[in-house]
């Protein structure tokens, strides 16, 4: 499944990196060429790459293919250390609730000192550098296959009875979210190859419509069983209809277990507490910010009102300002 080019969301070899805009899908397949840091700060900020692994998978990526390229500008190992420090802190500016970048940004920083107490030539430096870049690509395809086993089998285990489940998402944790098979997306996949689903709910997720415009998109694609409900109909639905688990992903969890995650998750999990359907987290541990106590502590990321009264440019609230309610 992750294989399949229209379900990559980072395509890279080294020197080169593009990602698939996702601000065009589903009615174009399109491609972005990432030359530098300062293109995918963009891609991050505007969300033409968006779920917490793929976006520090990309920041992490574009910095391998800018320091590559500009290798020779170095005079030091302490050049190519500050230019790395600097650049990682300048990703993070990019969209600050999900941790994932910053759990990776201080993996690499981390490293920059002890690699250069075993390696003293600064091209061979550079290299060593980049190969461990690399890592986070093959890592997060890794876990995901990981977080989408366990996952399965902990949703089986506590609906031993029932042959075949219904599930509830959230938002797009696919290939697109990440490098490949997805979090909580993964999951619902795993549970499908082993024939255990019965059929797939998900929201449209507004106001960027992730869940109509993504989820649908790969749901589509490998032919899972689904059916898309909007955002407000989540509670009828557990009403009306046997829900087994409600799966959702992460943009961070502090040391307490509270989750930040896309706007909206918060009344499913109260939603699913009324109506006694478990609710599970589906989250690699680069999502763990043990930092940061309880969710309180979580900055939350303030989008553009635009976002909310415009679809692919296109009005669609009343004429005259509109008072956004921001937290």
């Amino acid at each position: 499944m992750e294989d399949d080019q229209t379900l990559k969301a980072i395509c890279y070899q080294r020197g080169s990196l593009s990602i698939l805009d996702q601000l065009k899908l589903p009615d174009e397949s399109i491609y972005i060429p990432i030359h530098s840091v300062d293109d995918a700060w963009k891609a991050i900020h505007t969300m033409s790459i968006r779920g917490a692994p793929a976006i520090a998978v990309c920041g992490v990526l574009s910095l391998a293919v800018e320091l590559n390229h500009s290798r020779s500008k170095f005079d030091s190992i302490s050049s190519v250390q500050q230019f790395v420090t600097d650049q990682l802190n300048y990703l993070l500016t990019a969209r600050p609730t999900a941790v994932n970048m910053a759990d990776a940004a201080e993996t690499i920083i981390d490293y920059l000192i002890p690699l250069s107490n075993k390696q003293e030539n600064l091209s061979a430096y550079i290299d060593e550098l980049l190969d461990f870049m690399e890592q986070f690509l093959k890592r997060d395809l890794a876990d995901n296959r990981s977080i989408g086993r366990y996952g399965a089998e902990a949703i089986r285990q506590n609906n031993a009875n029932k042959k075949k489940l219904n599930i509830l998402t959230h938002c797009n944790t696919g290939s697109l979210a990440t490098v490949g098979f997805g979090t909580a997306l993964g999951v619902i996949r795993q549970l499908a190859a082993n024939g255990a689903l019965q059929l797939v709910y998900f929201t449209e997720t507004r106001p960027y419509n992730q869940g109509s415009r993504l989820t649908a998109y790969e749901l589509l694609h490998d032919r899972i069983p689904h059916t898309m409900i909007c955002d407000s109909m989540a509670g009828l639905l557990m009403q009306k209809q046997p829900i087994d688990a409600v799966v959702v992903g992460a943009d961070r969890i502090t040391a307490n277990g509270d989750t930040a995650n896309k706007i909206g998750t918060y009344q499913l999990a109260v939603l699913a507490k009324y109506h006694h359907i478990p609710f599970y987290i589906a989250a690699p541990t680069t999502s763990i910010d043990l930092t940061k106590t309880t969710g309180d502590e979580i900055i939350i990321e303030q989008r553009p009102s635009r976002e909310m009264t415009t679809v692919k440019g296109i009005n669609i609230a009343a004429e005259g300002k509109i008072s956004i309610n921001k937290f």
